[in-house]
C-alpha cells in the first residue's frame, strides 16, 4: 500500500517557507514571486501529495505561525486553492481540505479526456522521437519500481507523459486549461494508487500510447489515450465505492452517464 505520508514533488522546490516568505532551500529562486503565490504553491503541494489529508481542517493560526506570513497572503492563497476545488470554506466553521466526490472524479476525468485528446491530435506529429524514446524508458523504469512497491517514479512518469503531450500541442490556451486541473488530477492519481494493479494497468496503457506514436499510428494513440482515461475513471469510482480511495467515505451515489 502506498504511504501517503512520504514526501513527493510536483511543482515546488521546498516544503516550508523561511521567515520573510522565501522557501527553504530556494533562496533567490522565488524572490520576485508574490508571497501569496508561494503560499498557494506550498499548500497545494502538501494537499496533492497527501501530506494534508482529505477533510482535514486547516488552522489559520497554525499556518500563520508556521509560515510567518500575514493574513492577507494566506487568505489569497486559500482563495486560489478554493478555486482549484482543493479546499472548501464552511461558514462559521473554517477551511478544510476538500473531500473528492464521485461527481468530482467523473467531471475531472471527462474534462481531462477532452483536453488531452485534442492536445494529442495536435501534438502527435510534433513530438520528437527522442522525447518519445525517453518517455518510453522512463515508463519502463517506473514500472520496475512499481512492482517493488515504489510508486513515486510512476507518478513522475505519468505527469511527464501527459504534460509532454499538452506542451507539444502548440496551443497556449489548451496548455493553460490543462495546468488549471493539473493539481487536482495529480491529487486523484495519488489517492487512487491503491495497489500495484492500478499503477501497472496505467503503465501498460502509457507504453501502448508511446509505442503507437513511435510507429506513427496517431489514430491508435488517440484511441489508447481515451481508453486510458476512461479506465482510470472507472477504477477510481470502483475504489471509491469500495472505500479504498485513501479512506474517503462514500457520500454520494454514482454519477449518471
Amino acid at each position: 500500500m502506498h504511504d501517503l505520508n512520504q514526501e513527493r514533488d510536483i511543482d515546488l522546490d521546498a516544503d516550508r517557507l523561511q521567515p520573510g516568505g522565501r522557501p527553504a532551500g530556494a533562496v533567490g529562486l522565488l524572490q520576485t514571486e508574490k508571497l501569496s503565490d508561494q503560499v498557494y504553491r506550498l499548500l497545494r503541494q502538501r494537499i496533492v501529495n497527501g501530506h494534508l489529508a482529505p477533510g482535514a481542517r486547516l488552522s489559520m493560526d497554525a499556518l500563520l505561525a508556521e509560515l510567518g506570513v500575514s493574513k492577507t497572503p494566506l487568505r489569497e492563497a486559500l482563495s486560489h486553492l478554493e478555486r482549484d476545488r482543493l479546499v472548501v470554506t464552511r461558514p462559521r466553521s473554517g477551511t478544510y481540505v476538500a473531500l473528492p466526490t464521485l461527481r468530482d472524479i467523473s467531471d475531472i476525468c471527462e474534462l481531462r479526456r477532452g483536453i488531452e485528446w485534442q492536445a494529442l491530435h495536435r501534438a502527435a506529429t510534433a513530438l520528437p522521437q527522442t522525447v518519445l524514446e525517453a518517455l518510453a524508458q522512463e515508463i519502463d523504469a517506473a514500472e520496475v519500481e512499481a512492482r517493488n512497491g515504489e510508486y513515486e517514479p510512476f507518478f513522475a512518469s505519468d505527469t511527464h507523459l501527459h504534460r509532454a503531450i499538452v506542451a507539444h500541442a502548440d496551443n497556449a490556451r489548451l496548455q493553460e486549461a490543462w495546468e488549471t486541473i493539473g493539481g487536482y488530477v495529480y491529487w486523484l492519481r495519488v489517492l487512487g494508487a491503491t495497489g500495484p494493479h492500478r499503477v501497472l494497468g496505467s503503465s501498460a496503457r502509457h507504453r501502448q500510447l508511446v509505442d503507437a506514436l513511435l510507429r506513427g499510428e496517431h489514430a491508435e494513440a488517440r484511441s489508447v489515450l481515451a481508453l486510458h482515461i476512461d479506465e482510470v475513471r472507472a477504477w477510481m469510482i470502483d475504489d471509491y465505492l469500495a472505500g479504498g480511495l485513501s479512506g474517503i467515505p462514500q457520500t454520494d451515489p454514482p454519477p449518471t452517464s
